[in-house]
């Protein structure tokens, strides 16, 4: 086997791992690189081998960092099956289109403002190119092995984060290699623990958290406190969100704090329809989250869904105190996007993130006090309060990810992806100081290993 590393590394978006295994080429994850410019333009560099000579994909995950990139793998000549558990694939059908028409959105928006420096801007790829290479989806069930080539055994074992998300592993002869993908916590509010993985020759493991520790702060306790001060100033509650995973997760804590009559019963608005899909995915797969039916039916009934553009033009205009969960979660686009731009001159309101900020998106910059933003093409001032409330990231910190790996005997090689620069050494550090494990490295763009 032999692996090249066309994504995350050094960075936590774009995860693409190209495995060669025996004749066959096999990509696992397929994400689009988000945030820095310098990194969303490798969306549009050719890859290291013609998308046509490419067997299969496997995703980890639906994130669109780990799977945004599909259509224009297809668009480029890939024909063959793209892999992953139920629940990727149904949150793939919400995510991908969704993502296809957003980038026509903004491609229409930036010909409208004249605010692209290419004209006319394109999309890199369309809602109906997404909606085709949909048909490429084949199921694996988690916990089962599967054939996937004559010779090559693959199996999926759940590890936490977002509904399906699957650390997958690999076997070919007697080598075997594992992709963690996104690891969750194993104290998340409404996913299950991220499960142990079985011994492995190789492992690539994410280091989104690798430099620091999750707050030990109450969630509950800091989300009402803000609520409450801004309800209170007759301001409104934006919460830029993961339409998949952190929109679920705050409701849920919401929720809890209305029934416990801890914050005022305002309105609650959700203005993203492929979160919006993606709630109501959470009846479908009872069994793969923590939350009970009775508490997803309650959660139905607080929260008023905003599906169309007539409707999502009418939120952005209120007044009235509320609190409004948009996506993208680092403001890189879609609906919040209106919203910040309508909230944050005013110091009433509140804008509260509930996770990592990647460097270059809105997010790291509302979170690292920057006093005015840039949205479609004109700086907007930042007066309203901005929090990030890192206590609900989705991600396993340093410490629990360790803490995950420590069963598992020695590696021959572990890799260490998905993380910027800093988070990813220090990382690797912390796997070879607690684990003991010896050959531990950080691959650099285009690195390319025999194993």
């Amino acid at each position: 086997m032999k692996i090249q590393f066309i994504g995350a590394s050094e960075t936590v978006t774009g995860s693409k791992y190209l495995l060669h295994v025996g004749r066959h080429k096999l990509l696992v994850d397929c994400g689009l690189f988000q945030g820095m410019k310098n990194a969303r333009k490798k969306n549009w560099q050719a890859l290291p081998i013609e998308a046509s000579q490419i067997d299969a994909v496997i995703l980890t995950h639906a994130h669109i960092d780990h799977s945004g990139y599909l259509p224009a793998l297809m668009r480029h000549g890939f024909s063959g099956p793209i892999y992953c558990s139920h629940a990727t694939r149904a949150l793939c059908r919400v995510l991908l289109p969704d993502a296809g028409y957003l980038q026509e959105e903004d491609a229409r928006y930036a010909n409208k403002a004249k605010c692209s420096r290419h004209q006319p801007a394109e999309p890199l790829y369309t809602e109906q190119d997404a909606i085709k290479v949909l048909k490429q989806f084949k199921v694996l069930s988690q916990h089962e092995s599967h054939q996937i080539f004559p010779d090559c055994q693959v199996s999926l074992r759940p590890v936490g984060h977002i509904l399906g998300a699957s650390a997958v592993r690999i076997i070919h002869g007697n080598k075997s290699i594992t992709f963690s993908g996104d690891v969750g916590r194993p104290d998340d509010l409404i996913m299950f623990p991220p499960e142990t993985l079985k011994k492995t020759d190789y492992l690539v493991v994410e280091s989104t958290y690798g430099d620091r520790l999750h707050p030990q702060v109450d969630a509950y306790e800091q989300m009402r406190s803000i609520i409450k001060r801004t309800i209170k100033r007759g301001g409104i509650m934006l919460m830029p969100a993961f339409a998949v995973g952190r929109a679920q997760l705050a409701l849920h804590v919401i929720q809890q704090l209305k029934a416990k009559k801890e914050i005022p019963n305002v309105p609650v608005f959700l203005n993203s329809p492929m979160a919006i899909t993606a709630t109501e995915l959470f009846f479908d797969y009872e069994e793969k989250h923590r939350l009970s039916r009775a508490q997803c039916e309650s959660i139905d009934k607080m929260v008023t869904f905003v599906k169309t553009k007539a409707e999502s033009i009418e939120l952005v205009g209120r007044k009235e105190p509320c609190i409004i969960i948009s996506a993208s979660g680092m403001a890189s686009g879609g609906r919040v996007l209106h919203h910040l731009k309508s909230l944050l001159p005013n110091p009433k309101n509140s804008i509260l993130f509930l996770g990592y900020q990647a460097a270059g998106t809105r997010g790291f910059s509302l979170t690292h006090d920057h006093d005015r933003i840039k949205i479609h093409g004109a700086y907007v001032p930042v007066l309203a309060e901005v929090h990030n409330l890192e206590a609900l990231s989705s991600h396993g910190d340093y410490q629990q990810i360790i803490n995950w790996l420590k069963p598992l005997p020695n590696p021959h090689k572990t890799f260490v992806t998905h993380g910027e620069a800093t988070a990813a050494d220090c990382m690797r550090s912390h796997i070879k100081e607690q684990l003991d494990w010896q050959d531990v490295i950080v691959p650099e763009y285009l690195d390319i290993f025999e194993l």
